[in-house]
């Protein structure tokens, strides 16, 4: 399945929500990024009309390339 709208029909424009964690480290007045792992998705909807999409049936090729455009994993 290509990336797709089913509601509106959209194949141009997505929202893709990611998430990134990190560690920090103060120290004095100091803030330091000691650990940055890679954004995770967790959603992605319609960029026309907020309609949540399912990321997994996206066709291996396009998904593995948003994810690789983005870092995530």
């Amino acid at each position: 399945m290509a990336l797709t709208c089913v509601n509106c029909g959209n194949s141009r424009n997505f929202l893709v929500k990611t998430l990134q964690m990190h560690v920090v480290r103060l120290e004095d007045a100091r803030v330091d990024v000691t650990e940055e792992g890679r954004p995770a998705v967790l959603e992605v909807l319609c960029d026309e009309c907020d309609t949540a999409l399912n990321f997994e049936e996206v066709e291996d090729v396009l998904r593995k390339e948003i994810l690789l455009t983005l870092g995530a994993r």
